[in-house]
């Protein structure tokens, strides 16, 4: 009878269990949790980053106390241009959010195509956060070049970037792609991380300025999921960023 009672209290601990573990996923997949809270205290600026796939933001909804700054997709590989950027551009200027530009490089085409690719579309507009280049596997073409020809795709790019805008472009990088790239490259330039899932660690070999820290967020304005960013320092520091050279 013990055995019998044990076993059925057995099973409703694993239902249980079970609904709790589906029940967590669901709000983790669905944006409704997440792993980091990065409060106002610690982090006062706050962002964000947006692409063609967040369809048209209303910028006149979103939160300006949590948004002082968006990352804008430009660019991708030779000749891709965001039909979304010049509409989010305008209109995220125009409710004072500052505004920044990123290219998504791609590992078929060279970094003189897709620097200039990139010149094409992005105003070299004062008062703007320096452009970044956004380095990932994900969605991204077949690599078949050897590190140093990857590297010195990435290093022309970059040189060129640097050139014509007369600022230290920003990297954003996965943990994997800088493991296998750029683990003691680029020491100068500051680094955009995504740690989605905690806060990316302090490494010698590179100055991480931005934290990814949500892909599934959520806001007012923003049908969908959209990128959460924070810059590492107060408001003074940021100041101090957007200016420099």
């Amino acid at each position: 009878m013990n055995m019998r009672k044990n076993i059925v209290i057995f099973f409703v601990m694993v239902i249980f269990m079970s609904g709790l573990a589906g029940l967590a996923a669901f709000l983790l997949y669905n944006g409704y949790v997440r792993f980091n809270y990065p409060s106002l205290k610690e982090y006062p600026v706050q962002g964000l980053d947006v692409s063609n796939h967040q369809g048209e933001i209303d910028w006149k909804k979103v939160d300006k106390k949590c948004v002082r700054f968006s990352f804008i997709k430009a660019t991708e590989g030779r000749d891709f241009k965001d039909k979304s950027f010049e509409r989010n551009w305008e209109n995220a200027k125009k409710q004072n959010i500052i505004v920044g530009a990123y290219h998504f490089f791609t590992f078929c085409r060279s970094g003189e195509e897709q620097a200039r690719n990139f010149i094409e579309s992005v105003p070299n507009d004062g008062n703007m956060l320096p452009p970044a280049i956004d380095l990932e596997y994900s969605g991204n073409c077949k690599l078949t070049k050897t590190k140093q020809e990857l590297l010195s795709d990435i290093h022309t790019f970059i040189d060129i970037i640097e050139k014509h805008y007369s600022r230290r472009v920003i990297i954003y990088v996965i943990d994997d792609f800088y493991r296998d790239y750029l683990e003691g490259e680029f020491p100068d330039n500051p680094y955009w991380l995504r740690g989605i899932y905690g806060k990316p660690e302090t490494n010698p070999t590179y100055n991480w300025t931005f934290w990814q820290y949500s892909n599934r967020g959520r806001m007012d304005g923003i049908e969908g999921f959209v990128d959460l960013n924070v810059f590492k320092g107060t408001e003074d520091d940021f100041f101090r960023f957007l200016n420099a050279d």
